[in-house]
């Protein structure tokens, strides 16, 4: 259990947090960013949540994700290391199989899709498409964090800060892809408005004329 007292500390004014494992780093870090837009991708969610609309099934799926991205932001913000004093909370492969069994299971009753879909629908879909947004650049920052920090342990003979865990980045991938198909379920397809590439648009209005 968490236990927060007080909200504010005063330690943070100068540019500096402190991470999972109390070390100290800039709050410019990407693995900070990292886990502050996986922050963000919840709130996001959290409105889609908040306007309703939503069918129950996605409802329930929606608050479980909430509390694996806490899971997440966690994870992003403990460096990787060979050991712990206590137990680090990490995102697993079954984190990931069920995001992935959650796709199959709502993709089984939908139509194949022939272009892309252009972000809109009801209030609650058209959120969601924002949640996929800002979870894709969450995946781009920790990929960022990745490039700096790497996906191995710190060695303890060196003074180098460790990894990200990789787990935790393709759950933001796989997460990305739920949530798309979630905008397809809560908008209903009947109304999807689909991309039309440049070329094709332009013929179209050209045929449009002519009527």
């Amino acid at each position: 259990m968490v236990n927060l007292t007080k909200i504010y500390t005063r330690t943070g004014d100068l540019g500096q947090t402190r991470l999972v494992d109390m070390s100290v780093t800039d709050k410019t870090d990407p693995r900070v960013a990292a886990y502050g837009d996986v922050d963000e991708a919840n709130s996001t969610i959290g409105v889609a949540l908040a306007i309703g609309e939503l069918p129950d099934p996605v409802r329930a799926v929606l608050a479980q994700v909430q509390n694996e991205l806490f899971d997440l932001g966690a994870d992003l913000g403990n460096p990787l290391a060979t050991a712990y004093q206590f137990e680090p909370l990490r995102i697993t492969q079954d984190y990931i199989d069920r995001l992935e069994h959650w796709c199959d299971e709502f993709t089984a009753d939908l139509p194949t899709l022939r272009s892309f879909i252009l972000p809109s629908g009801s209030p609650a879909g058209a959120q969601l498409h924002v949640a996929r947004t800002v979870t894709r650049r969450a995946e781009r920052t920790a990929w960022q964090a990745i490039q700096r920090y790497g996906t191995e342990p710190a060695d303890e003979d060196q003074d180098r800060p460790g990894g990200i865990n990789p787990l935790a980045v393709g759950y933001l991938n796989r997460l990305s892809d739920l949530l798309f198909i979630l905008t397809r379920v809560v908008n209903g397809t009947e109304h999807e408005v689909l991309w039309v590439p440049g070329g094709d648009r332009h013929r179209a209005a050209g045929d449009d004329a002519e009527t």
